[in-house]
């Protein structure tokens, strides 16, 4: 049957990639999550039990059809199917006669003849199972027979959302009821579970090994591009509306389609799935680019179990290749990390952030009851805190502390768009000097006063130098332009940080540290990552709009912890003992009066330290 987005050219790569990763032979669950004709379940129904989900009630039906034909053998029925109906001419006027034929409609989909051939096969497909002549796999598998046979008269290009308007020669042959190509299996095949629903509707649920997702990849609706065939499968005689006699589908989701929703859908699925293995293929032409999905699944999988195959119909080539303007299908293969191994990582490039450390913070974020992440920036660190009832973020940089609030109270999909809509109105690229300037006056006049300022100054800040977030004493941004730009990478990070942030019980402040000592007890964690006053970095040194850091913080700070450590909460600190010839010796001595540990990180030709306490 022709079905966009087919995989028959690309499933011998498919099969010898699951050979590669050792997945055939153990009779693993495999969840086709998108089957459409069912070609790569088909392909490895030797090796593992199926599970088939797919929008379409006609992709199910001709997969499941396909899969299992050889264990029909209509006993009950006690007649060849194929050969009674391809031995008799009778036909009815039913729905396809009179809504998909001219003489009755106007509509050229079918002949006359062969819309009412099809009306009669349906007939008597329905009454054979309504009968209890036909088994359920018998039903389905007839009923796929049926698609196959009727896509071979249609009168259409190649997709049933408009009909041609002159017959087309195969359209005028007498239809003729076909059997569906398959795979010989050596084992009776297993299909475990059929579902019809939006993915994301049930990907918590299914329990599965390997996750193959073959998602729509353009703004094609299978819906509106399949109609017909979907009427014919769920014989509902729908209303049926304009030229094309469409359906309508009420509760289908087309998000897949849609450019921004796919992105956080994709998100989504790789995130939420129970499958220990994620396969997925899509191609160049693709709403999603190809950094976008490698970086989802580097984020949600084990990175090096990283493949990624690029496949024309010349040639083969790994993904270490030089691009080319041709067009590829592309195989995506990683294994899936647990939940609570995920890192992730603040789509702001905040000074002092602590994304290349987190692995080792991460271990020490346990045992309470709430998170305090105290001077959090980014929110690096305790967005990574996992099995906690209660997060608080806090920075007395109001407009970070917004910033990252925004992730969460935003519409992600929204915020995707509003950002790509910002950037095409004002011609922001990397190097773009005076797009930039003109921009940022902009800001700094009017914009930060609208209702978006968040997200105008997030873009903004995009395209500054090292990305800093840095004003003037009149809270004017006065960040020069930088290297950067907005790009796949910090899409990716947009998605996954704020997909985490809207789980997460959070509650946002920006106060001076010293005003949760009464909020502090034995059931919180207090992380602190304060400017580290030996390093001075250039978010310290009082210029940017905000206090600074300095010997007098410092101490404030040392009497803060032991105001907070004798209300036996567990204490977390991240700092530099020595640098250079400095040493932090308020830190040091706290340490030293309060037994606290430390774990010594390597970072950047430095070594940081984490102090801890309980």
């Amino acid at each position: 049957m022709r079905y966009l987005g087919n995989k028959e050219s690309i499933v011998n790569e498919i099969v010898n990639l699951l050979n590669k990763k050792n997945l055939l032979n153990n009779r693993y669950t495999f969840f086709d999550a998108f089957c459409g004709t069912g070609t790569v379940s088909d392909a490895i129904k030797n090796y593992f039990d199926i599970i088939l989900n797919d929008n379409l009630l006609l992709a199910t039906t001709f997969s499941k059809g396909r899969i299992i034909s050889q264990l029909c053998n209509f006993v009950g029925l006690r007649l060849d199917p194929f050969e009674y109906f391809n031995n008799n001419n009778e036909t009815r006027i039913g729905f396809f006669s009179q809504n998909y034929a001219p003489s009755l409609s106007g509509r050229m989909y079918f002949s006359d003849y062969n819309a009412g051939r099809i009306d009669y096969f349906r007939e008597q497909i329905e009454a054979w199972k309504n009968n209890d002549l036909i088994t359920i796999d018998e039903y389905s598998y007839l009923l796929g027979c049926l698609l196959e046979s009727v896509s071979k008269v249609a009168n259409v290009a190649g997709v049933y959302g408009a009909y041609l308007k002159s017959w087309d020669p195969r359209a005028i042959k007498e239809i003729v009821f076909l059997k569906i190509e398959t795979t010989n299996s050596d084992n009776a095949p297993v299909i475990l579970k059929t579902y019809n629903s939006n993915l994301n509707e049930i990907i918590n649920d299914v329990d599965c090994d390997i996750l193959y997702l073959d998602p729509p990849y353009t703004k094609n609706k299978y819906s509106v591009q399949y109609h017909l065939l979907e009427t014919l499968v769920r014989n509902d005689n729908p209303q049926i509306k304009g030229i094309t006699g469409g359906r309508h589908f009420n509760g289908l989701s087309d998000n897949w389609s849609k450019k921004y929703y796919v992105e956080v859908e994709f998100e989504k699925v790789v995130k939420n799935t129970r499958a220990k293995h994620i396969l997925m293929s899509y191609s160049s032409d693709g709403i999603m680019s190809k950094d976008y999905i490698s970086n989802i699944l580097k984020r949600y999988g084990k990175p090096e179990t990283f493949e990624l195959l690029e496949i024309n119909y010349k040639k083969y080539r790994n993904y270490k290749t030089k691009s080319t303007n041709e067009h590829y299908e592309y195989i995506f293969y990683i294994e899936k990390k647990p939940l609570d191994k995920v890192e992730y990582c603040c789509p702001l490039n905040y000074m002092g952030g602590k994304t290349n450390v987190v692995e080792h913070i991460k271990p020490e974020l346990n045992k309470k009851h709430t998170l305090i992440d105290l001077m959090a920036g980014g929110f690096n660190v305790g967005i990574n805190g996992f099995g906690f009832n209660s997060y608080i973020y806090n920075d007395i940089n109001f407009l970070v502390k917004s910033l990252v609030e925004m992730f969460k109270t935003s519409d992600t999909v929204i915020l995707l768009k509003k950002v790509d809509a910002i950037i095409n109105k004002y011609g922001l690229t990397k190097h773009g000097q005076k797009n930039y300037i003109a921009y940022r006056n902009e800001y700094n006049n009017t914009l930060q006063y609208e209702e978006d300022k968040f997200i105008y100054l997030f873009t903004l800040i995009l395209y500054g130098f090292q990305q800093q977030i840095r004003f003037n004493s009149k809270y004017e941004f006065n960040n020069p332009i930088g290297e950067s730009g907005y790009n796949e990478s910090i899409k990716e990070k947009i998605v996954t940080f704020s997909s985490r942030l809207k789980e997460l019980n959070v509650s946002f402040q920006s106060k001076d540290f010293s005003e949760f000592i009464d909020l502090i007890d034995e059931d919180c964690l207090v992380y602190i990552d304060p400017p580290y006053l030996i390093t001075l970095g250039s978010y310290n040194d009082g210029k940017r709009g905000f206090n600074g850091w300095n010997d007098a913080e410092e101490k404030r700070l040392i009497a803060f912890l032991d105001a907070i450590k004798i209300k036996r909460c567990k204490i977390l600190i991240s700092n530099i003992l020595n640098y250079k010839e400095k040493e932090n010796r308020h830190l040091k001595e706290w340490i030293i009066k309060s037994n606290a540990k430390i774990k010594k990180i390597k970072i950047r030709g430095r070594e940081e330290v984490l102090v801890i306490y309980e």
